[in-house]
């Protein structure tokens, strides 16, 4: 190793010019440990959000809070903002309330630990977490509530606050907290495995400091941080245009009779930076489906989206925030005035991630991925169990990932890349319901030359009585496709009776009474197609029907005719395709399905509700 060291008299570390192989030791250092920070969260928690499910998320920052390696950016800066107390060593801070950090966690079920990491009375960095909380109380059991039109009335919110001092653990502070949780075993557990994956990242990065020295470390973080800053700046300066561009989706509804909600954003590249603004943007909602956005966050949406489109090798770290410039609208959907309602802030956060992969496409639409599974749908069940004992069940469903410029979007995926499906064997064990039915929803997938992926269904029997909330989207505003690819199948969730009565649920609703042997389908919404479907392989497509993921009237959406034993009648497929040609427009970027008028007509007809809401359309 070759370091030259130099006085730098603005900070407490010597700037030191650090060779090529031990930054790159440094940094696949700091990658490995954010993986361990997982490793050690999800073998230690108890809620399946967490523990099967992955509903958590690491941060490794350097000494100012500026993220190193992680996924959702630095909660630091949100937090140093809202806090106005001592910082020491052997401190572990804890907050859930997301108007003292500024939206770095963005609803009360999150909960957020950070740690100072010192070496020999400097800090050297920072380890954090948050993790979903399955209960934080609040008026319905797990703390989502639809009905909710105050934060006040989501649970617990906890100010930032020290759950160790200089060691010392709070435990009247815990008590207090765990006091207010429905489920205050697994709370409590599932905080000290976040505690536990921040003392992961606390060792990792001092046996970074004992190996390379304090100056050499923090002197690899800074230039890590600014070779990043370049790499952005280039991926900017040729990718994105000073012309404006502009585009808007919508959260469908509030839970309350109103919607669809407009999301709107405009970008546009000035003096070498990215502007993202979102004037436009309907004012905040009545209901909790509102998401505190914290800018930094944005910005590392933004430059994840950069990064994997055009140099996936890049590591993701803070050091291009300067570059990306976030304008939202206050009292806006996105920027709600405190003590506006939250805790539903999912598909708000979700659209966001539409909207910037239409904005980031425009200019490249080769590179543009259609809409998809852009959502986190959630089911809660809850009761008492036949031992008069307290159940809780929180998860996550998945759905179509979109189709893509490289190929087909996965079924049944996750809107987080790293999430995983809690097994249905794990959820029959511990929970009294039963798993009867869980496959791909044939033809969910919006057609494209690369397929859109099918939604799942999931058909649950409850064996206890108790109550159901349901969280979701995509039931009204079709995923749209791009490039010639169709949308995908909207979203449905049908309530059967043990007595044979239906009952067409809306996406988002509260207590929900169910009974012994009362049946769910809870189906999930398809991502939607990319590219001209009449060029998609017809081999590929028999293949697809063969196997379920198409259906054979759904081939003809590709202009494919399948015979009943697979396969294909190419004269009348020839013939089909031929037809169909004309009413394919690819010279349209987006194929956003059916007029707002034909949408707002027909939706009850298609959907099978009978007007269980009332939509005041926007």
């Amino acid at each position: 190793m070759v370091a030259t060291i130099k006085e730098n008299n603005n900070s407490p570390f010597k700037t030191v010019d650090v060779d090529p192989i031990t930054l790159d030791l440094i940094e696949n250092s700091l990658k490995n440990a954010r993986h361990e920070m997982d490793a050690t969260l999800f073998r230690t928690a108890m809620s399946p959000g967490i523990r099967e499910q992955g509903d958590a998320f690491p941060l490794i920052a350097d000494h100012n809070g500026a993220m190193l390696a992680g996924q959702f950016g630095s909660f630091i800066q949100g937090f140093l903002d809202g806090y106005d107390g001592d910082i020491e060593e052997g401190d572990v801070f804890w907050l859930s309330d997301p108007y003292t950090c500024d939206g770095a966690v963005s609803h009360a079920n999150d909960w957020l630990v950070l740690m100072p990491i010192y070496r020999e009375k400097r800090l050297v960095g920072w380890g954090a977490m948050f993790g979903h909380m399955t209960d934080v109380g609040g008026m319905v059991p797990g703390s989502l509530p639809t009905s909710a039109i105050s934060i006040f009335q989501e649970g617990i919110r906890i100010p930032p606050i020290k759950l160790y001092r200089k060691g010392e653990k709070q435990d009247d502070i815990l008590k207090i907290v765990l006091h207010q949780c429905r489920m205050p075993e697994w709370a409590g557990a599932d905080l000290n495995a976040i505690v536990a994956a921040c003392r992961m990242a606390e060792r990792r990065v001092l046996e970074m400091c004992e190996r390379f020295g304090d100056d050499i470390f923090v002197s690899a973080t800074d230039k890590l941080l600014g070779r990043n800053k370049r790499a952005m700046a280039h991926l900017i300066e040729t990718s994105i245009g000073e012309k404006k561009v502009s585009f808007e989706d919508y959260v469908c509804d509030d839970g309350r009779g109103y919607g669809p909600y407009k999301i709107k954003c405009t970008m546009w590249k000035e003096n070498g930076r990215v502007i993202l603004d979102w004037e436009g943007t309907d004012p905040q909602s009545e209901s909790s489906i509102n998401f505190l956005m914290n800018e930094n966050m944005l910005k590392m949406f933004f430059g994840i989206y950069m990064i994997m489109v055009f140099d996936p090798q890049i590591l993701f770290n803070d050091g291009f925030y300067d570059l990306v410039d976030v304008r939202i609208p206050e009292g806006s959907l996105l920027k709600p005035k405190f003590p506006a309602a939250l805790s539903c802030r999912t598909h708000a956060l979700g659209r966001i991630f539409d909207v910037l992969g239409a904005l980031l496409g425009q200019r490249q639409p080769e590179f543009l991925s259609a809409a998809g599974f852009s959502s986190s749908p959630h089911l809660m069940y809850s009761g008492y169990d036949q031992n008069d004992e307290w159940f809780q069940l929180f998860q996550i469903g998945f759905g179509g990932i979109p189709g893509r410029p490289f190929g087909d979007g996965p079924d049944g995926h996750s809107l987080w890349p790293g999430f995983t499906n809690v097994p249905n064997e794990f959820l029959e064990a511990y929970f009294p319901l039963r798993i009867e039915r869980y496959e791909s929803i044939a033809d969910s997938g919006g057609a494209g030359l690369n397929r859109g992926g099918n939604g799942i269904s999931i058909k649950y029997r409850f064996l206890e009585k108790g109550t159901i909330s349901i969280h979701d989207d995509r039931w009204f505003i079709y995923p749209w496709g791009v490039n010639g690819g169709n949308p995908g199948m909207r979203s449905t969730k049908t309530l059967v009776r043990a007595n044979g009565i239906k009952v067409v649920l809306p996406s988002k609703c509260d207590d929900i009474k169910v009974e012994k042997d009362d049946i769910l389908y809870f189906n999930t919404w398809g991502g939607a197609g990319w590219g001209n479907p009449l060029e998609r392989d017809a081999e590929k497509v028999a293949l697809e029907v063969k196997r379920g993921l198409i259906s054979t009237e759904g081939a003809k959406s590709y202009g494919v005719v399948i015979n009943d034993d697979f396969s294909i009648d190419e004269t009348a497929t020839d013939a089909l395709r031929v037809e169909m040609a004309p009413t394919i427009k690819t010279e349209q970027i987006f194929n956003l399905g059916p007029s707002m008028n034909e949408l707002r007509a027909n939706c009850f007809k298609e959907t099978g509700l009978e007007a269980p809401i009332q939509p005041t359309w926007g």
